[in-house]
């Protein structure tokens, strides 16, 4: 991302926020690459916040093809017009609608499944984000770009109804902030998300997000052979089945996983509009900072829930696992 100074047009429709982050942030920004998978309404509110801030190119990718359900979806760039998307995949409609948010962007389509892709093809990208996929597909796309010679910011992110997550790999991250009147170097070290999923639950705080322990039975609930966000109210017997299955393995106290939130995670399925924004935008901003390596990043989970308006940072790993707010 080193390199060439911000152009004359870039410097004048930037204006703004260079007077806040910086003409060396956004040059970062402006030479930055970024791979999507899976055009959720939580990815399209990402998605528009990283146009409109001026990443380098922004790649999409979800061969899923638009049907008539689309147009309830909360993704607003999917174009109320049947004679527009009939026929399109969901990243052929999303890249139209981002190119006329900010020209200077290089938005394009990537076609195939991101589980199948090697790790070369992740080697050109400086951001990697999915969603709407399988436990498997993150595990196997985190690694893969952990096994890349540069560091890759990997990110995954699920919204369910009112409540979502969002996971964090920043690797070995270096990054600056100021401390007083001075900036200081800082560094922080993040597991992998295998690594993190698999700490045992005993070893957790008693304090850690309800919404951490019900993401991982619903994830695995799916893993055993549902398709991600492919569950209804009458998986919640299986569901719950499940949890007790998992606390009792785990030596954890049902009531850390009510039902309730359960129910609510496999009823509504669809996202909540507001929701989206809210986790879209953490995710922009912590892209953001990612990218230009200034700032205190996200580490290593965030949990939104519109029930109470909290939104928690959870640090969990092997070495110190321990719950923030």
């Amino acid at each position: 991302m080193d390199g060439e100074e911000l152009t004359e047009q870039e410097t004048a429709l930037y204006d703004r926020q260079i007077r806040v982050w910086g003409a060396d942030a956004q040059r970062r920004l402006s030479k930055s690459h970024i791979l999507v998978c899976g055009m959720k309404g939580t990815v399209a509110e990402f998605c528009k916040n990283i146009v409109l801030a001026g990443v380098g190119s922004l790649t999409l990718v979800d061969d899923r093809v638009a049907t008539d359900e689309a147009l309830f979806s909360s993704n607003f760039l999917i174009p109320p017009d049947e004679n527009v998307y009939r026929g399109k995949t969901l990243a052929e409609l999303c890249c139209d609608s981002l190119k006329d948010f900010n020209p200077m962007v290089r938005v394009s389509v990537e076609k195939g499944d991101v589980s199948g892709f090697d790790g070369e093809f992740f080697d050109k990208y400086d951001v990697v984000v999915v969603s709407c996929c399988s436990l498997a597909t993150k595990k196997s796309v985190n690694e893969k770009c952990r096994k890349l010679s540069k560091h890759i910011a990997f990110y995954t992110v699920d919204c369910r109804d009112s409540s979502g997550e969002i996971f964090v790999d920043l690797q070995d991250h270096i990054y600056s902030k100021k401390k007083l009147e001075e900036t200081v170097e800082c560094k922080l070290q993040y597991p992998s998300f295998e690594e993190a999923i698999s700490v045992p639950w005993r070893a957790l705080p008693r304090r850690v997000s309800k919404l951490y322990f019900a993401m991982r039975v619903i994830e695995k609930f799916e893993a055993e052979g549902r398709h991600p966000g492919d569950v209804s109210i009458a998986d919640l017997p299986g569901v719950l089945k499940l949890k007790k299955e998992l606390c009792e393995a785990n030596s954890l106290n049902e009531s850390h996983i009510p039902d309730a939130l359960l129910k609510r995670l496999v009823t509504g399925t669809r996202e909540f509009p507001p929701v989206c924004a809210v986790i879209g935008g953490i995710l922009g901003q912590e892209v953001i900072k990612a990218i230009s390596g200034k700032g205190d990043p996200l580490k290593n989970f965030f949990f939104f829930d519109a029930v109470d308006g909290k939104g928690i940072i959870e640090d969990i790993s092997n070495s110190n696992p321990k719950s923030g707010s």
